[in-house]
């Protein structure tokens, strides 16, 4: 069988959620069916877009593709070559600008399927009032010309249908996907992990595993803290609390911390490539976020057998059942987070009990077999086979 040629184009200045994803899509995939290729990043002065390439190498051929620039006309000349030279018959793209570029390259070729994923829609980027008019008139831009939307999910497609009227019909809701295998617990690594941070085995350890930047409401989570410390409800060498991750606001989020008397209460670890032995070593995973798509970071939570804290906000309420896997609390509200903090760490056994369900629920229905099988169909539809 004639393998199937397909691009992906992604703005990989960043190693988030969508990232990972695609990073786990494109190892996913059937090698014997497709010869995949990837337009993207390979700075080696960009630690995020060195931790994607070195996912995918070996599973892709990796081509240079910088899309720092907000504006550059020679981005679109540079992937209309990669697409001749590769004869490629789907390109599947992910953010504002890999969406234009992508557009624009292919507009005359009706031969190329095209394919959009959309993590998070424009119109809740967190930038300024010119920017958000530039992303969204970049993200419009010739949205006819897509074959398929692919919302990672529902809220997005109810997001998309209402905001841009594109039909129900060429939105498929496709979710993260987590691969079981590579989150397995392991209790001596995550023995030597609490080690290196010097942190007590019987320390109940709550951590944050995302960007440092204002929609991930880690001032909440800060400000938690404090209220624990001040209530005295757990004793300060019984908890302690991390942040792993790099973004605007790291310097701020440690000003805060040490602020509040709580510079010894926080690890804060800097960009993790592999965040998996950390997932292990930490008791329970937070998210206080205002605003998310469909977080990656919750499955590898889940997958991993750790109970979640976190927003009760469209995305995160369609993988984190209250009381069954975690529990839901308000946005922007310190006290509700300490007071489910406290609650779990002073009943250790329901808190095991959530990861464990967690973990089952990931198995049944965020499995990365279930991703790609849906990649998959949706691909051989496109084309017609």
């Amino acid at each position: 069988m004639k393998k199937m040629k397909i691009l992906y184009v992604i703005e990989n200045e960043r190693y988030g959620g969508g990232e990972r994803s695609f990073a786990h899509l494109i190892k996913g995939l059937d090698r014997h069916r497709y010869e995949i290729y990837v337009a993207c990043l390979t700075s080696p002065s960009n630690c995020a877009s060195v931790s994607f390439t070195r996912e995918i190498e070996g599973f892709a051929r990796i081509i240079h593709f910088d899309l720092r620039r907000l504006v550059n006309p020679f981005a679109i000349f540079a992937l209309k070559r990669i697409i001749l030279e590769n004869s490629i018959k789907i390109i599947h793209s992910q953010g504002a600008r890999a969406d234009f570029y992508t557009r624009m390259a292919a507009i005359a070729n009706r031969d190329i399927a095209l394919v959009s994923t959309v993590a998070s829609p424009v119109e809740e980027y967190n930038v300024n009032f010119i920017k958000k008019a530039v992303y969204t008139g970049l993200d419009r831009f010739r949205e006819d010309r897509v074959d398929k939307f692919i919302a990672v999910a529902d809220h997005i497609k109810l997001k998309i249908v209402g905001r841009r009227g594109i039909s129900a019909k060429k939105i498929e809701r496709i979710y993260n996907g987590i691969d079981m295998a590579d989150y397995s617990m392991q209790e001596a690594l995550a023995a030597n992990t609490r080690s290196y941070y010097n942190i007590p085995a019987d320390c109940f350890l709550a951590g944050a595993f995302c960007r440092l930047s204002w929609e991930k409401g880690l001032f909440y989570f800060i400000e938690s803290a404090k209220i624990i410390a001040d209530k005295g409800s757990i004793p300060g060498k019984y908890i302690k609390y991390l942040i792993a991750g790099e973004g605007p606001l790291e310097r701020d989020l440690k000003s805060f911390a040490k602020r509040l008397g709580l510079e010894d209460s926080f690890i804060f670890t800097g960009f993790i490539e592999d965040v998996r032995p950390l997932l292990g070593a930490v008791d329970l995973f937070v998210l206080p976020s205002f605003r998310e798509g469909f977080p990656i970071s919750i499955l590898e939570a889940m997958a991993m057998g750790k109970p979640v804290i976190a927003s009760n906000i469209d995305g995160i309420n369609e993988s984190v059942v209250d009381d069954y896997n975690g529990l839901l609390i308000p946005p922007k509200d310190g006290s509700a987070l300490a007071e489910a903090i406290t609650a779990l760490s002073s009943d250790r056994a329901r808190a095991i009990e959530m990861g464990a369900h967690g973990r089952t629920m990931v198995l049944e229905k965020f499995g990365l077999d279930k991703m790609v099988k849906a990649h998959n169909e949706l691909y051989m539809e496109i084309v017609n086979l």
